[in-house]
């Protein structure tokens, strides 16, 4: 029998409470249900690796594309999704509002907000806008009891604007604002997880790997609630087809299809 949105949401919300969890990001409802095969326990969607498989850039998809997207994972498994919601697809506090009100209603479990402005010049919100916006985000939440789980994100690491206090001081503005879990794209040394898991306790704390790093256990021993992998899944899989492609294109021969997975195997998992 399908899991109720209410169950996927409240169970989600279970994740958080201890412990540490991987939470992947599939790209498409192919590679949603194949990671729901293997036994995650939640899934999250990433910005990046879906504009890829529309043929656009990250940051170049609109509220269309991204909640007909979240749709569609929401409805191909019975896991939790947590929604990359970019910056709100809005400015505006209250413009946010209604984006956010319309992405819960996709069936997603959680969802992020970020601070970045997508502007080299000026890459974050002002301080006070962007606690705005999180409290725009969870007003909206807020109105329908939903339930969805609200990430509040500061994106310095992955902007150029590196220093951990000004971050951390972000991250807890942001808890007080209404954010359930906090997010720091781009840290990576212990000092620093630590440093903001201690900043934003007892909120949980999600924790991008996009490569080598830290294990679960490792993170875990840290104090790290959640693990994702944003766009790495999505690039792994165009690695892949590029070196393919490629040498058909330059050199004529096709030896790096014998590395595909086997066709048998995916007809099963897609049964």
């Amino acid at each position: 029998m399908p899991i109720s949105l209410a169950d996927k949401r409240a169970t989600f919300r279970r994740l958080h409470e201890s412990g540490c969890f991987a939470i992947p990001n599939p790209f498409d409802v192919g590679s949603a249900k194949a990671l729901a095969g293997i036994g995650f326990k939640a899934l999250a969607s990433t910005s990046a690796g879906f504009a890829w498989t529309i043929g656009k850039a990250d940051n170049r998809v609109t509220i269309d594309d991204v909640c007909t997207h979240l749709s569609a994972l929401c409805a191909a498994v019975d896991l939790p999704v947590n929604a990359d919601f970019e910056g709100g697809f809005a400015q505006e506090p209250d413009k946010v509002a209604v984006n956010v009100a319309r992405g819960a209603k996709t069936g997603v479990a959680g969802l992020s907000i970020e601070d970045s402005t997508g502007d080299a010049a000026k890459p974050l919100y002002d301080r006070a806008l962007a606690v705005e916006r999180i409290k725009a985000a969870r007003k909206a939440i807020d109105a329908d009891r939903s339930g969805v789980l609200l990430t509040g994100r500061c994106e310095g690491f992955l902007v150029g604007q590196d220093d951990l206090t000004m971050v951390i001081d972000r991250l807890c503005a942001y808890a007080d604002a209404g954010a359930e879990c906090l997010y720091v794209p781009g840290i990576k040394t212990r000092e620093q997880i630590t440093a903001v898991v201690k900043a934003v306790a007892p909120k949980p704390v999600n924790l991008l790997i996009g490569a080598s790093g830290l294990s679960v256990k490792e993170a875990a021993d840290l104090g790290v609630r959640r693990i994702s992998v944003g766009g790495s899944l999505a690039r792994t899989a165009w690695a892949g087809f590029m070196r393919a492609a490629k040498e058909i294109a330059e050199q004529g021969t096709f030896t790096e299809l014998a590395k595909g997975y086997p066709g048998g195997d995916l007809n099963k998992m897609f049964r």
